[in-house]
């Protein structure tokens, strides 16, 4: 190697040692401290969210919101209808209500909403001397009482009675029905829901055969339901309401009105009708 050479690198050395030399380490320290940063921010916000939980500081509290309430709501009356479905028809005081339904945490404003606002409004609550009770749509005590519905609904034409609702107001309802036998008819719709008919024993009679065949030589096919429907309102037959879901008929479209309508032009000078003379088909000759 030339001498040159070995020469200018052990001077490059020499420099090189005795220039002083500043070692990065701030990187190190300052990652550390942004680690202490991050932790204590993390500790603070951990706590911050403890405190939010806790009510009366103005932050969000699962147990006064409105879900909260709504849901205590349906689980009180949801309870109301299994206890009245049981048997158990006795009205019972707000805090009774909420013994029995584990609702003792709920604040009083909670109470107080459920007193004059939400207990009482409810169609499916009775209110009576500040006691509630479950309401259902029939109230029926025993099978007796519902047979006498169904005789009722046959006999003004309204049909028959949701099996929900017959269970939702008769307490011990499957015992009552199964009592009752062939005194009632079962027709399930289409929608899968069954319907509670009376089932009069004294329409149960021989027809003649005569009448038979008169009857089915009367054609129908050309009949829908309103055309038969009118035909026995003018004979002053009232038919049997429809209890199963309504079909919603689409609405048509109105049809634009084809052809130019005609455009009415506004006279003038009537009082001079018998005065001014017709030029369009040009100057009449002279006379």
């Amino acid at each position: 190697m030339d001498p040159a050479l070995l020469r200018e690198r052990e001077l490059f050395k020499k420099r090189a040692l005795s220039t002083p030399a500043v070692e990065k380490r701030h990187a190190a320290s300052d990652s550390g401290s942004h680690k202490k940063k991050k932790s204590k921010v993390d500790k603070e916000s951990s706590s911050g969210s403890k405190h939010g939980a806790e009510p009366g500081n103005g932050n969000f509290n699962i147990k006064t919101s409105s879900g909260y309430k709504f849901g205590c709501l349906a689980k009180i009356v949801n309870y109301m209808k299994t206890r009245h479905q049981n048997g158990d028809t006795h009205f019972l005081t707000l805090e009774e209500i909420l013994d029995e339904t584990k609702l003792l945490d709920i604040s009083m404003k909670q109470k107080q909403w459920l007193m004059t606002e939400a207990l009482v409004s409810n169609p499916k609550i009775d209110v009576r001397d500040g006691t509630y009770g479950f309401k259902p749509k029939y109230n029926l005590k025993d099978k007796k009482a519902l047979l006498r519905l169904l005789d009722k609904h046959d006999q003004l034409g309204l049909g028959g009675v949701l099996l929900d609702d017959v269970e939702e107001g008769l307490p011990n309802s499957a015992k009552a029905i199964k009592a009752l036998g062939d005194q009632i008819i079962f027709v399930t719709r289409p929608d899968k829901k069954k319907i509670l008919f009376y089932n009069d024993k004294h329409c149960q009679f021989m027809v003649d055969e005569e009448f038979q065949k008169l009857w089915r030589s009367v054609p129908v096919d050309s009949m829908d339901e309103e055309k038969i429907e009118e035909y026995l309102k003018r004979q002053g037959i009232s038919s049997m309401q429809e209890t199963g879901p309504k079909k919603v008929l689409p609405v048509q479209k109105r049809k634009k009105q084809g052809g130019q309508r005609k455009r009415h032009f506004k006279t003038h000078n009537n009082h001079l009708a018998g005065v001014l003379e017709d030029y369009s088909d040009g100057v009449p000759a002279k006379k």
